[in-house]
């Protein structure tokens, strides 16, 4: 499919009005969680909710981040998800638990994102 990127907007959940924006994320549909700066996540108060937590990178290394819950904004839509603090050297990152809370597909054609249509309900 090949690399490509997409601009994301984070929000406090408590205070939307605390907010940041992340230019490029990598699109990345084989991980789960979004990774944003921790510099960032901070300036704007969102808390560390689970501390500790090991994850595997590409290479194999395995390192421990924390994560917090934010106000996710994507190609106008919305959701409520899990965020990691990277930390310096990390990739940013969107995941496909991002994707699939806002509603969105990857064309991997055209590298964008897509509206993945009717949403199942059972």
């Amino acid at each position: 499919m090949g690399t490509f990127f997409a601009g994301c907007e984070i929000a406090n959940i408590g205070d939307r009005s605390r907010k940041f924006l992340v230019p490029e994320m990598i699109v990345d549909t084989g991980i789960e969680y979004k990774w944003a700066p921790r510099i960032e996540l901070e300036r704007v108060g969102i808390d560390r909710e689970k501390k500790d937590l090991t994850f595997v990178m590409a290479n194999g290394q395995h390192v421990t981040r924390s994560v917090g819950f934010a106000i996710v904004r994507v190609e106008g839509k919305f959701t409520v998800d899990e965020v990691v603090f990277a930390e310096d050297g990390d990739l940013l990152l969107l995941g496909a638990r991002s994707l699939e809370g806002l509603n969105l597909a990857v064309d991997p054609t055209h590298k964008k994102l897509v509206a993945s249509g009717p949403v199942p309900a059972a």
